[in-house]
Parts: C-alpha cells; sequence; structure tokens
C-alpha cells in the first residue's frame, strides 16, 4: 500500500475542555481546529504536533460508537490515520489483505477554515485498535 505518512493520531476522550487542560495546556500543542460534525454527534479537534496532528475525538450523543469505545475502554488512543491519494482504492487492498473495514467511507473533519474541504476514512482494526485511511483535499493540506 502505498500510504504517504501520517495524518493524525486519534484519542478518544469524553471531555474534550478536560483533555485539553493535558494537550494544549500542559504540554503546549495548539488547536488548529475544533468541530462538531456528522449532524451533531461528535467534536472532533486538531492540534498541532509539528509533523502530524492530534486528533481528540469526543462523542456528543450516547448512541455515539464512541460512547461504546469509552465505556469499554476508557480515554486512549482509537486509531492511527494514514494519508493515502484514493481512499477507495486503499480500501480495496485492505480488504484483499483480508481486514474488515466500514461497509463505506465516510467524511472527517471539513475544517472551519476558508477554502477547505473534508477527507474520508476508513476504519480497520489492527492489533486492538484503528487503521484510518484519508486523502485531504484543499486548503486542509496546510494544517
Amino acid at each position: 500500500m502505498n500510504t504517504k505518512g501520517l495524518d493524525h493520531i486519534a484519542i478518544a476522550v469524553p471531555d474534550t475542555e478536560e483533555a485539553l487542560k493535558l494537550w494544549r495546556d500542559q504540554f503546549g500543542f495548539a488547536v488548529l481546529l475544533s468541530e462538531v460534525v456528522n449532524a451533531g454527534t461528535v467534536r472532533l479537534t486538531h492540534l498541532d504536533l509539528g509533523n502530524t496532528h492530534l486528533q481528540l475525538v469526543e462523542p456528543l450523543t450516547p448512541d455515539h460508537p464512541i460512547t461504546a469505545w469509552l465505556a469499554a475502554n476508557g480515554p486512549g488512543l482509537h486509531h492511527l490515520c494514514f494519508k493515502v491519494d484514493d481512499v477507495g482504492e486503499a480500501m480495496e487492498e485492505v480488504r484483499a489483505l483480508g481486514f474488515q473495514t466500514a461497509p463505506k467511507a465516510h467524511q472527517g473533519t471539513a475544517g472551519n477554515i476558508p477554502l477547505a474541504a473534508a477527507f474520508t476514512v476508513v476504519p480497520i482494526v489492527v492489533m486492538g485498535f484503528y487503521l484510518w485511511f484519508a486523502r485531504r483535499m484543499g486548503a486542509f493540506d496546510a494544517l
């Protein structure tokens, strides 16, 4: 598979503001953007790690899958996301390797910045956590 490097590391958190007290206030990572996506069901907050992003993922509804994930696992590493040129192609490649994927790719962070466009991700489970593949489009590439 032709990956283009690490896009982001995602940590599931029950409360973004509490998590920011550690990642932003103590470690000093700047917040790049924070937004509510997927029809108001999840907040995604990206922090700048220099060569990649740290994404805090906070479920906002009791029926969101990450709510159940947090109940089972507690806060912590949820997924690694790798950059690819073609998410559909990456999905087919990982299926051919015998991994189960989501039925279809979905929209991730669009970014509350001018001219930003969404990227899509495909989750697969490896060694107890998710691997995602993303293609960034537009101004969000610069973050």
